[in-house]
């Protein structure tokens, strides 16, 4: 978006009032599936965040990646770049299990652009992280990472002991913040946000690091199985609510508190779920791909992100494929031509999306897509999900922001995740260089 239009889109209310010091730390929370709702309606069980917004600066909403999915969108937050520069474009690699290897997306050496982690490491301060994405092998000095869990191995948790940084880190926490752990215990269930609450803290008292990124995951896992207002999702947003209580609260038992800038993060909205397609039943038809994807002979074939779904060519120049896919898309019924709209190249370009893709299909709400390439090509569909194209306010993720350097009672009708990176960095004077993103006027004070 460009600049001028986005600085239209902010309204600054009340005075410059702020915390007058000067950060010496960042403590930025990340909240899969943060709903600007959360902390604008008051019917919701949030009393911190509400607080926060009725004293802070908030977001009525914030657009974020195509597709909206977790990985991308928090490695847009730590970059402030678009997946197009920082090479994270989904969840999952679009690649045959050799190519993904043992850490497939998870690894930080997959981001090919600079993050705040290198920043701040480059300015010799101290970081932390717990179960950011894709930050297994970051430059982060205390660094519990995401690294996913194995239920095939005896210690399902081996490989967050694995990489965990430095070595013996697990069991530090395990000694001092949490206890023994187990597999149920970070299996995306209320009890995961309590302990990696306890591993934030405990890093935040022992070792003060001047940036902290936590990523909190419950509310994401519920709306998946119930929607967008099941009765877990109302626990888990006052679970976590509750827990953001409990890292303010750690910074101040650290000393720390009137030094700290807090940042409130998302990664995308959701949207409930009543029919799910499968646009790969069409082109098994036409013989373009096999019943069993990314596995022998194919021609193109879609890969699904929830609420989008995008189109690989084996042969990036198949211009005749590419048209005979367009042509498949052009003879569907209207009934099932309404479900979504084709998002062309030119399009994908300007979103920053995967640069691999020649189109992508964007679901209305209520629509996802699925890879399966044999029975009903639309079918029954239940739950919530995301990755839709981030052009309607149900998808659109919040934002909220106080404490030290930061300005008070501020409103951002609408900002990008890629717009969060610029804020850290002017927090902590960190160099950030090609940014997507812009700083917003008024809201750091200098």
């Amino acid at each position: 978006m460009k600049l001028y239009l986005k600085i239209t889109a902010l309204l600054l209310v009340s005075s410059f009032t702020a915390f007058a010091q000067k950060p010496k730390y960042v403590v930025m929370i990340s909240i899969d599936g943060f709903r600007p709702e959360f902390y604008k309606d008051p019917s919701w069980n949030a009393i911190n965040l509400q607080e926060i917004a009725a004293n802070g600066i908030y977001a009525d909403g914030v657009r974020g990646d195509f597709p909206t999915v977790t990985y991308p969108s928090h490695t847009t937050i730590i970059t402030g770049k678009f997946p197009a520069k920082h090479g994270v474009y989904y969840n999952t690699p679009f690649e045959t299990k050799q190519q993904v290897g043992e850490l497939g997306y998870t690894d930080s050496r997959r981001i090919k652009t600079e993050t705040l982690w290198d920043a701040a490491h480059k300015k010799g301060l101290k970081t932390a992280s717990v179960l950011w994405p894709v930050s297994v092998n970051a430059p982060v000095d205390y660094n519990m990472p995401d690294a996913a869990r194995d239920t095939k191995l005896t210690d399902p948790l081996a490989p967050f002991r694995k990489y965990s940084m430095p070595a013996g880190l697990f069991e530090e926490m395990e000694k001092n913040a949490t206890g023994k752990l187990y597999n149920q215990d970070l299996d995306g269930h209320l009890s995961t946000d309590e302990n990696l609450t306890r591993m934030a803290s405990y890093l935040i008292e022992t070792y003060k690091p001047n940036l902290t990124t936590i990523h909190l995951v419950c509310v994401d896992h519920y709306a998946h199985a119930e929607g967008r207002m099941g009765v877990d999702v109302k626990k888990a947003v006052a679970n976590i609510d509750r827990n953001i209580g409990r890292i303010i609260e750690a910074t101040e038992r650290a000393g720390i508190k009137d030094s700290t800038a807090f940042l409130i993060v998302g990664d995308h909205g959701f949207v409930d779920i009543n029919a799910q397609m499968a646009p790969n039943v069409q082109l098994a038809k036409a013989g373009l791909v096999g019943k069993t994807l990314q596995e022998g002979e194919w021609k193109a074939q879609f890969f699904q992100q929830g609420g989008s779904t995008f189109l690989y060519l084996k042969d990036k120049n198949d211009q005749k494929t590419l048209k005979q896919v367009e042509a498949i898309l052009n003879d569907l019924p209207s009934a099932q031509k309404k479900l979504f709209r084709i998002i062309n190249r030119k399009e994908l370009d300007k979103t920053g999306a995967d640069p691999r893709v020649m189109l992508a299909l964007a679901a209305i709400p209520g629509v996802s897509f699925s890879n399966a390439t044999d029975g009903e090509i639309v079918r029954a569909g239940n739950g919530g999900t995301h990755g839709h194209y981030p052009d309607f306010s149900e998808i659109q993720t919040g934002f909220m922001a106080f404490g030290a350097g930061l300005s008070k009672k501020k409103i951002i009708h609408e900002m990008g995740l890629e717009d969060i990176a610029p804020i850290v960095a002017s927090l902590l004077d960190l160099q950030l260089k090609d940014l997507d993103g812009i700083l917003y006027p008024g809201l750091v004070i200098k």
